[in-house]
Formats: C-alpha cells, sequence, structure tokens
C-alpha cells in the first residue's frame, strides 16, 4: 500500500492525482485534521507529528508513504529518511512533495526566474530554493508566503471577489520579478489554479502541483521495482483522520472529488 499524509484535507488533491494515474495501488490516507494547521508551528512539533504520522502508516502495512504536506516536506521529510527511517523501516521509504515540484519547475523555466507560494513555514524554510538551486545554480528563486489563502479554500471563499483581490495582492510581487515559472507550493492551492494562471498570465507557466507529483511517482516507481512489486493492487483506498470522521467524510468529498464513504478515526501520540 502507498500512504498519504497531509495534517487536513489538501493532501486529498494528490490523492486525487494518484488515483487517475495509479488507480490499480491500494491507498491509505491519513490526515492530522486535529492539529491542522501545521504551518504556524515550530520544526521540532511538525518533525513529531509528522514521525507519529509515518509510524502509524507504516504500522497499517504502507511500503510507501508521500508526505503530501509542503510544511511537512519541508520541516521533517529530510529527518526522517535519514534519522528515524534507517532505524524503525530501513526497506520502506518516505517521500515528499517539494523535490517533484522543483525538478518539474527547473525544466520549466525559460529564463531562469521562479516564483514559489506557499505556507509561511514552507516559504521561510527556503526549501524550494534550496532544491531549486540544487538542480540548476543559475536560477532565480522567489517565495512568498500566502497565508490567507488555505482558510480561504477551506471556508469555501474560492469564487468570492475577496479572494481574487487577496490572490492578486500576494501574486503581484512575484509578477514584478518577471518569474516565467511559478510552483503553487500548497496541496490547497488546485482550487485556485485557474485563477493563479489568470492573474500570472500567459507569459508563465505555473505548475499543476497534483499532476506533477503523481507523474514523479510513476518514475519513481517504474526506477524502484523492489518498491512496486510490494504494493497490493486491489484498487482499494482507506481513509483515517485524527479529527471527527463525518466532518471529513463530508469535506474530504470535495478535495477529493468523490464520496467518501467510510472514514475511520484514530489517535496519534
Amino acid at each position: 500500500m502507498i500512504g498519504v499524509f497531509d495534517s487536513g484535507f489538501g493532501g486529498l488533491t494528490i490523492l486525487r492525482a494518484f488515483l487517475k494515474s495509479l488507480p490499480a495501488v491500494n491507498y491509505i490516507y491519513l490526515g492530522d485534521n486535529a492539529r491542522t494547521p501545521y504551518g504556524n508551528k515550530s520544526q521540532a512539533v511538525i518533525y513529531e507529528y509528522t514521525r507519529q504520522a509515518v509510524e502509524y502508516l507504516f504500522g497499517m502495512g504502507c511500503v510507501l508513504i508521500i508526505l503530501a504536506c509542503n510544511t511537512a516536506s519541508a520541516k521533517a521529510l529530510r529527518k526522517i529518511q535519514q534519522e528515524w527511517l534507517p532505524n524503525h523501516c530501513a526497506d520502506r521509504r518516505v517521500l515528499g512533495v517539494v523535490i517533484p515540484l522543483a525538478e518539474a519547475g527547473a525544466a520549466a523555466t525559460r529564463f531562469g526566474r521562479v516564483g514559489v507560494i506557499g505556507t509561511r513555514a514552507t516559504i521561510e524554510s527556503r526549501v524550494y530554493e534550496q532544491e531549486l538551486i540544487k538542480i540548476r545554480k543559475d536560477l532565480k528563486v522567489y517565495g512568498k508566503a500566502c497565508p490567507l489563502l488555505v482558510p480561504l479554500v477551506e471556508e469555501g471563499w474560492v469564487e468570492k471577489p475577496e479572494t481574487s483581490m487577496i490572490l492578486k495582492k500576494y501574486l503581484r510581487h512575484l509578477k514584478d520579478k518577471k518569474v516565467d515559472t511559478l510552483i503553487p507550493g500548497c496541496t490547497h492551492y488546485p482550487f485556485l489554479q485557474d485563477k493563479i494562471e489568470k492573474i500570472m498570465g500567459k507569459s508563465c507557466t505555473v505548475l499543476n502541483g497534483p499532476e506533477t507529483v503523481a507523474e514523479k511517482l510513476k518514475n519513481y516507481l517504474f526506477r524502484h521495482r523492489e518498491i512496486d512489486e510490494r504494493l497490493q493492487r486491489r484498487g482499494e483506498t482507506t481513509f483515517f483522520t485524527t479529527d471527527d470522521p463525518e466532518r471529513f467524510r463530508a469535506f474530504g468529498s470535495k478535495f477529493l472529488g468523490n464520496s467518501i464513504k467510510l472514514v475511520e478515526k484514530v489517535f496519534l501520540g
């Protein structure tokens, strides 16, 4: 099984792309809704919460886990990969969403000017800048924290004029920098994809986060047969939350784009 973890609902947009790209694989989705958002927490707390989720998903039989959360990928992934995994589950893997998007951004840029939007924690970590520069040292990377976008999406305000005004204000900084490629560094942003593309204009390539990550996952499994061969393929998906299952089912169905029938509540930590 492949585990998909997020601090809340946003990772369901990644799972949605996985289900379209690799529909036969079994998935477990875990949302730590009781402790969301992660974006305003310390690195130590984010790491501990993420570690608890990883441990739980491995305990459920996952052989590969995707941290479908930019904050967890930025603040916890490296330590989990380098320190926790070798001592606990050396034959399993944990991947994030940052490197796939950074690779795609570096490949897409025409003039070497890349913009990144995300939560304050993701932008302040400068993780995208670091990964992009590893790939191409000549890149100019410009980050912009957009702390209001996640609550606006979760409140269902995507079509409100206020959301467009706020989005234009956030993106003005990147337009002024003349970025030709934009990385949406948050799993909530697919709901704003059309608006972001319109504001940035035709001269800027706006990556589709979920589609990019799903394509990179397919490539990873092709290159790592030892993981691919251990995956169960019955087309089953199971959902867990640390908060109210009924709220997750109702709200999560909007993010997944499909009805979620059953959600189980779990306790981490």
